[in-house]
């Protein structure tokens, strides 16, 4: 019974294969078998798929004009990102040439042609029971579908080779409102801080202590262009990419930052393919050593980096003052000589991550991670010499501080880009927030000397501070060129700052064994800034001389504080204004 039922069920299979496979000829009623599969994989020389891959099926024809045999295509696609790629509806007979070809990569190509294997003789061995009858069913249906397996493509080594391009950025670029200074590759500043940067940027001055001031004020530090509570010398120098000298904001950023202007510092960010990296380390004549390194690595969609630096400070300054102070009646001259060491150092870390949602579109997200902690300590011999009318005085003191000052902030950044397909063209939106915590204590020990050289007391001050300062940016951007001069630019932006700083003074005057607070030294405060503002601006060029922007912002500002020390608040609060402006170059 069961040989009975594989015997029926082999003859329906052939009589069904039958029907599909009519007989190719040129009598009447012939026609052409198209049930031929080809299907394979396309890989490179790693075994990684390639994507958008051209795949040809040729089929050679007769041409009655020619009088001779050409190939003409008879199928085609591309392949899909993982590489594979499907032919169905195949001609069984004639001479069939599948070619692939992908740009930076040698062409392939190979035939193709469907076939029944035979056994030895040249046909089929007769079958005496129904389970070889359904083997040689099985090759028969098998000889249809041709699985080439993963095709491997070698790079064209020539076309790759070809053509070779280098460039390098200028140290400096000039915009209507802006100059950007590059300074990735000055190895003058490397293994500094920011505040090494600045010394080497034209238009902004340094002094000896690190201050900063740009046309003869503080100006506001932003980094990539949102406000920050970093401080310079807590962004290593090897994590800058550019510096911006904003001298005269534009209606862009908020209207209180016109004054002295800003300085924004743009963080290097590499998106190159593949794996890259590197690692730096040096040290400075008084032990004081840097180093740190980068790593990136961007796969498909995704580009991910990370950012680590670590600056040790062996800092050592001299310094002398010599003053004179005048009444009505006495005169006194006060020479002093103090000698300032500080060790301690910092770390900066980054990590990003970009997903690249498509080729115009791309999400971003990165997380900044700073610590620091610094001893400062001063010697400073003070020699005052008072002139009264009832004689001259002599008196020498000196003054030995002791200080620790600690330093944390986080920030993160979220963002998102998306380009339109004309050049230049494209729309932002970012969210910032940046957080810092600090604390300090300092211990001053003042000797005072008789004119014998003994002391006559000594006094005790101490001071302890701590503050804590939040920023959130979100702001949106779009621009918008209409031609190779001509701009414009519009955007939305919200912003608030929180502040809150304990500062308190403690003195043991000579003689006495417990310490007083110095009410009238001491300052404790907080306070919430917020600004919410739109923009618009047009940047166009007059002629090849004449080149400018106009600008208009709305702004509304409020402003909240509180006096720790007695409860006292007070607020400032301005209603929606417009801050026009005008540039010309």
């Amino acid at each position: 019974m069961k040989k009975l039922l594989l015997v029926l069920i082999t003859a329906v299979a052939l009589v069904t294969v039958h029907a599909q496979m009519p007989m190719a000829g040129n009598g009447k009623g012939g026609q052409q078998a198209n049930i031929g599969h080809v299907y394979g994989k396309i890989v490179d020389s790693l075994g990684k798929p390639i994507g958008e891959v051209s795949v040809m099926m040729m089929e050679s024809k007769y041409d009655p004009k020619t009088k001779k045999n050409k190939e003409v295509l008879l199928k085609g696609l591309v392949t899909k990102a993982n590489g594979e790629f499907s032919l169905e509806e195949l001609p069984m007979f004639g001479k069939l040439t599948l070619k692939i070809s992908a740009s930076g990569y040698q062409p392939y190509q190979t035939p193709i042609s469907f076939q029944l294997k035979m056994d030895a003789g040249g046909a089929p061995k007769p079958a005496g029971d129904p389970s070889q009858q359904m083997g040689n069913l099985s090759k028969v249906l098998n000889a249809f579908d041709k699985d080439l397996g993963n095709i491997r493509l070698d790079p064209d080594v020539k076309a790759l080779q070809g053509v070779v391009v280098t460039a390098s950025k200028p140290f400096m670029t000039m915009d209507i409102d802006k100059k950007t200074f590059n300074v990735d590759k000055n190895i003058v500043t490397a293994g500094g801080t920011a505040v090494d940067v600045m010394r080497n940027v034209p238009s902004v001055q340094v002094d000896i202590d690190g201050n900063v001031k740009l046309r003869n004020a503080t100006p506001q530090i932003y980094v990539d262009g949102r406000p920050t509570t970093l401080t310079l010398d807590q962004i290593p120098a090897d994590a800058i990419e550019s510096v911006e000298v904003i001298t005269n904001p534009s209606a862009k950023y908020d209207a209180s930052g016109g004054n002295a202007g800003i300085l924004n510092i743009v963080l290097k960010k590499n998106k190159k393919i593949g794996y890259n990296g590197n690692l730096m380390a040096g040290v400075d004549r008084r032990g004081g050593y840097n180093g740190g390194g980068n790593f990136n690595v961007r796969q498909n969609k995704i580009n991910f980096s990370a950012t680590f630096m670590s600056n040790q400070m062996r800092n050592r300054a001299t310094g002398n003052t010599d003053r004179l102070n005048y009444t009505d009646s006495t005169q006194a001259d006060v020479k002093q000589d103090n000698v300032t060491k500080t060790r301690g150092g910092f770390m900066f870390g980054r990590v990003g991550l970009d997903y690249f949602v498509s080729n115009r579109t791309t999400l971003s997200a990165a997380a900044i991670k700073v610590h620091g902690k610094f001893r400062p300590g001063d010697i400073m011999n003070i020699n005052t010499e008072d002139v009264q009318p009832s004689g001259t005085f002599n008196s020498y003191s000196q003054r030995v501080s002791n200080s620790d000052r600690t330093f944390n902030a986080n920030g993160l950044q979220l963002g998102m880009k998306h380009l339109f397909p004309k050049a230049g063209e494209e729309w932002t939106a970012d969210l910032n927030y940046f957080s810092g915590h600090n604390s300090g204590n300092a211990f001053f020990t003042t000797d005072y000397y008789n004119p014998g050289g003994g002391i006559d007391g000594t006094q005790y001050q101490k001071t302890v501070s701590t503050g804590n300062n939040k920023f959130l940016t979100i702001q949106t951007d779009y621009t918008k060129p209409f031609n190779d001069n001509t701009k414009l630019e519009a955007g939305l932006r919200a912003q608030t700052n929180r502040l809150e700083n304990l500062n308190e003074n403690y003195l043991q005057p000579i003689g006495a064994t417990d310490f007083t607070k110095v009410q009238s030294a001491t300052s404790n405060y907080k306070n919430t800034n917020s600004v919410y503002a739109g923009y618009v601006t047009l940047t166009s060029r007059l002629g090849k001389n004449l080149g400018y922007q106009l600008g208009l912002r709305a702004e509304s500002s409020n402003y909240d504080g509180t006096l720790l020390t007695n409860g006292t608040k007070y607020s400032n609060s301005y209603p929606l204004s417009l801050f026009p402006s005008l540039f010309l170059s």
